[in-house]
């Protein structure tokens, strides 16, 4: 299992280098300055941060209440990863309207863009972390 200086590390490098690669990509792809982009992006990946804290700890407590634990099927997960998307997306979708100065139409298809590009990041990301920072072999009769 991962250390709590690489999961840092983990979680640093996946942020910093997500807005040196969508600041320009949506620069270009939306015709808007990569300075009110960078800004965007950044304050998106911050809200981003704070929401995915919020939300999965009020939906642990949710489901400890309702089911009386915590563990998730994939069908519940499937629910857990929608609805997290969604809320974000109500979240950000008027920021993006506002600072972009488009509309909210605009601004939805912006952010589906972003979740896209970021589903493709994370998943190409977590991959290449783990061939250049390899999750060291467990010892013998270790549990982890």
């Amino acid at each position: 299992m991962r250390g709590f200086a690489d999961r840092i590390r983990h979680a640093v490098c996946f942020e910093v280098i997500g807005l040196i690669l969508v600041t320009p990509l949506g620069a270009w792809l939306f015709d808007k300055p990569m300075f009110d982009i960078g800004v965007l992006a950044l304050a998106c990946a911050t809200i981003a941060t704070v929401w995915n804290y919020i939300y999965n700890l009020g939906f642990d407590l949710v489901m400890r209440r309702v089911l009386g634990h915590t563990r998730k099927s994939p069908l519940l997960r499937v629910f857990h990863a929608v609805l997290f998307e969604g809320g974000l997306l109500v979240v950000l979708m008027p920021l993006i309207a506002w600072y972009l100065g488009v509309t909210l139409w605009q601004a939805f298809m912006m952010d589906l863009s972003f979740a896209a590009f970021y589903l493709i990041y994370a998943f190409i990301y977590n991959w290449a972390y783990d061939v250049i920072f390899p999750i060291p072999e467990q010892r013998a009769g270790q549990e982890g």
